[in-house]
């Protein structure tokens, strides 16, 4: 099935991040936001961030309001603030899968499956 999804797992708590705000933009001549939404306590977005249909070639960026999720979790004293996920969908007929590892002071992403 293609489309694109995510997930964010929080390797400070050791647990899937529940409720960190993502917005979805389309990069072109403008930055166009698609959709905002949160994840669940599974650390997904429940539905997919864009359907098969609504999945078009071009530049994406995955925006994760990182200091917020931080904060009602009660972790202090963080380094991040957002992080930016900017990636390219070349090939309608596969699935883009997004997914963020998070730490109060770094992380890691990958082209998952």
């Amino acid at each position: 099935m293609a489309g694109l999804t995510t997930h964010v797992l929080d390797l400070t708590l050791g647990t899937p991040a529940e409720g960190l705000v993502i917005r979805l933009y389309r990069l072109g001549e403008t930055r166009e936001l698609l959709k905002e939404t949160s994840t669940n306590q599974d650390g997904r977005t429940g539905a997919p961030l864009l359907s098969p249909e609504e999945l078009t070639l071009g530049t994406y960026e995955l925006e994760f309001d990182v200091l917020e999720y931080h904060n009602a979790a009660g972790i202090t004293g963080g380094f991040l603030t957002m992080v930016p996920i900017r990636f390219t969908v070349t090939d309608l007929s596969r699935h883009y899968h997004v997914p963020l590892l998070l730490s109060a002071f770094g992380y890691s992403t990958y082209r998952g499956s």
